[in-house]
């Protein structure tokens, strides 16, 4: 379980990419999370009317998992707020895949200091 809290004012975010600089993206709020009883919150990246797009970065990136953090949709929440994160669901990035590819990473927010087992896990091929 997940719920969205949002934000006073609108905040804008620097979001990296592998190449080295970023886009600015607007964030309206945050999705607050527990993990072992610990509370945690991720901002989307993209908002759309059925689902949310999130990007993080967690203790097993670089080892477990891409170095450069993994993907997520979420349900948008309800009206009340209300959502969930299936951590089963991240994905890698097409960047991970492709040294052509260009892929936003998570901003120094979104960095998790908890470890998220679930999920796509690193491949043998792995761009670096």
């Amino acid at each position: 379980p997940a719920r969205f809290e949002r934000y006073p004012v609108v905040r804008t975010v620097r979001v990296p990419n592998v190449l080295g600089y970023g886009e600015i993206v607007r964030c309206t709020g945050t999705i607050v999370f527990e993990v072992d009883g610990v509370e945690y919150s991720l901002e989307p990246m993209a908002m759309y009317d059925e689902q949310w797009w999130l990007v993080f970065g967690d203790k097993t990136s670089g080892n477990e998992t891409y170095g450069g953090g993994r993907f997520v949709y979420i349900p948008a929440p309800d009206e009340d707020g209300n959502t969930h994160i299936d951590f089963n669901k991240s994905y890698n990035p097409p960047c991970a895949f492709n040294p052509y590819s260009t892929c936003p990473l998570p901003h120094p927010d979104n960095l998790l200091p908890v470890a998220i087992t679930a999920g796509e896990k690193r491949y043998e091929g792995e761009q670096r």
